[in-house]
């Protein structure tokens, strides 16, 4: 029983070998959502393997470690970029009450039908940034005014409710939306998307909380991970400047086309045998 980790605030089962993989994930997780997003891809498989865990635990103690990471980056960006956060706040606002319903009726919908529509989804984002190379090399906003905020609040409470209900991809779909509907650069869309993020986990937790599906233990050496993750991500990002961030981008999504349209494919699509 050595390499059992007997703390109560850990899952039962829970051996050294596996929080190492957790820690590692978290670590990676938290640089790559600090850039782009799509974090959610590595670290939410390494969760469903923990012993002891059901998966709505796994997402519930998911989202504790997250929150760390996307507090931190969004300290390190605000720190480093300035972003506007007359945009940013309202948005976070819309997106964490969407993030909170999308969670309670989470497990009333069907996923494998969500992520058909996401691969869709990503396939065109991934080409039409990939055969605009000039998208948001600069920030050039599409709309002022209450136009503007109407459409940054249309983007919190979509991306919002779908974090909350299935959430891979969140950050680079909310990058992608900043910089092609709103008009911002890849940085300060990497900026914002992190301030809305935030509030997205905070929502799905305050859903998660009080049914007691978080295991804090494990939640919080996750999120030390993602701290670090995320504080060398924003750095990086910040310092490599929106070029670095697209490229980023492109090689995120591309890797998240492959790992959803493979569940689709094993899920829903391959021929019985």
């Amino acid at each position: 029983m050595t390499d059992v980790l007997a703390v109560d605030v850990l899952p039962e089962g829970l051996t050294t070998p596996v929080l190492l993989l957790v820690l590692l994930a978290g670590l990676t997780a938290g640089f790559v959502d600090a850039v782009v997003g799509g974090g959610g891809l590595i670290q939410l498989p390494v969760m469903l393997l923990v012993p002891g865990l059901s998966p709505v635990q796994a997402l519930a103690t998911n989202k504790l470690g997250a929150i760390l990471g996307t507090t931190t980056s969004a300290v390190t960006f605000y720190r480093r970029v300035r972003p506007d956060l007359r945009t940013a706040l309202p948005m976070a606002g819309i997106a964490l009450v969407a993030s909170a319903g999308g969670a309670s009726i989470a497990a009333l919908l069907p996923t494998a039908v969500f992520k058909l529509v996401i691969v869709v989804a990503l396939v065109g984002i991934g080409a039409f940034t990939l055969f605009r190379p000039a998208l948001g090399e600069v920030t050039a906003l599409r709309h002022t005014g209450r136009r503007h905020h109407g459409v940054a609040a249309g983007v919190g409470l979509v991306i919002g409710f779908y974090d909350g209900v299935l959430g891979p991809g969140t950050g680079s779909f909310l990058v992608f939306a900043m910089v092609s509907l709103l008009g911002y650069d890849f940085l300060a869309a990497s900026a914002k998307a992190k301030i809305v993020n935030c509030a997205t986990n905070l929502g799905a937790l305050l859903f998660f909380i009080p049914h007691g599906s978080v295991f804090w233990g494990l939640g919080l050496l996750l999120g030390a991970a993602n701290i670090v993750g995320g504080y060398l991500g924003a750095r990086t990002a910040t310092t490599r400047g929106s070029r670095f961030i697209r490229v980023f981008f492109l090689v995120v999504v591309t890797v998240l086309i492959a790992r959803l349209g493979w569940d689709v494919w094993t899920e829903e699509l391959r021929p019985r045998l």
